[in-house]
């Protein structure tokens, strides 16, 4: 069974990736208006009613700010950690939230989704892996280091939204005063350009055929660094930037096979 998968838009100003079996669909978070996250599902194809639950990774508003007006429109189910819940507030959407345990997955129709927790700044914080029988998807961002569950589930891949937040150098000699340098690159951040490519090359899976490289900072990254970073690892996996400022193409994802040709596994660059 295939998925497709498509990131709505990745940075600091707003986070929502979209999976779907074709069937039923997830948003793994809601960091867009309504109206935004309606215009971009419009522009790839996309109905609103096949999204069938919203799993939020943390609190922080880039992940969360879209959730109230999603909720309150389309009625769609809002899975939350507990302890994420009780933080986040959204009182007056209760009777659509839930909750989910780390490791224990949650079934949306054919979806299944799982929930692992994560090194970030925040009160209790998880990243995700959707799968629709052996084809497997992870959405993982917003992490200060990778940890023995990522990289187990990173090998599980058919597809990935993986964060390369930073260049070490633009942000040591960049304009951030060195308190939030600090909170960056201190272990509970972000994910840099160079821990990210050594997850890549020493863990990634064979059968992977697309890496979407995510979250990347406007002041301390550049998308043309990233992409010539990850392309110039020979390997068949295409490499895509998730933008900032639009959503990505939809990509269809199999666990029997690469839908790409050699020819365009080199890459696609979308400006940041």
């Amino acid at each position: 069974m295939s998925l497709s998968i498509a990131s709505l838009n990745s940075g600091s100003n707003g986070n929502c990736y979209f999976i779907s079996n074709g069937v039923e669909a997830v948003f793994i978070d809601a960091g867009l208006s309504c109206r935004e996250t309606e215009l971009r599902m419009k522009r790839l194809g996309l109905a609103m009613n096949l999204v069938k639950a919203i799993f939020i990774s943390h609190e922080h508003s880039d992940h969360i700010q879209g959730v109230s007006q999603l909720v309150a429109k389309y009625k769609i189910p809002v899975y939350f950690s507990q302890p994420t819940l009780k933080v986040a507030g959204f009182g007056r959407i209760r009777k659509h939230a839930f909750h989910f345990t780390a490791t224990q997955p949650v079934m949306i129709g054919g979806l299944r989704i799982t929930a692992f927790r994560k090194k970030h700044d925040a009160c209790d914080p998880h990243s995700f892996i959707v799968s629709a029988a052996k084809t497997n998807v992870g959405v993982f961002t917003d992490i200060g280091e990778p940890c023995d569950q990522l990289i187990h589930y990173f090998k599980l891949c058919h597809a990935a939204f993986l964060e390369t937040n930073y260049d070490e150098d633009m942000l040591q000699n960049g304009s951030y005063p060195v308190y939030l340098k600090n909170r960056i690159r201190g272990g509970s951040g972000h994910l840099s350009n160079s821990q990210a490519l050594d997850l890549y090359i020493r863990h990634r899976p064979t059968f992977m055929s697309h890496l979407l490289l995510s979250h990347l900072s406007r002041e301390n990254n550049s998308p043309e660094l990233v992409e010539s970073l990850f392309s110039s690892v020979p390997a068949e996996t295409r490499i895509i930037i998730a933008s900032r400022y639009q959503e990505s193409a939809l990509y269809q994802i199999t666990a029997e096979k690469n839908l790409f040709p050699k020819s365009k596994s080199k890459g696609q660059l979308s400006l940041f």
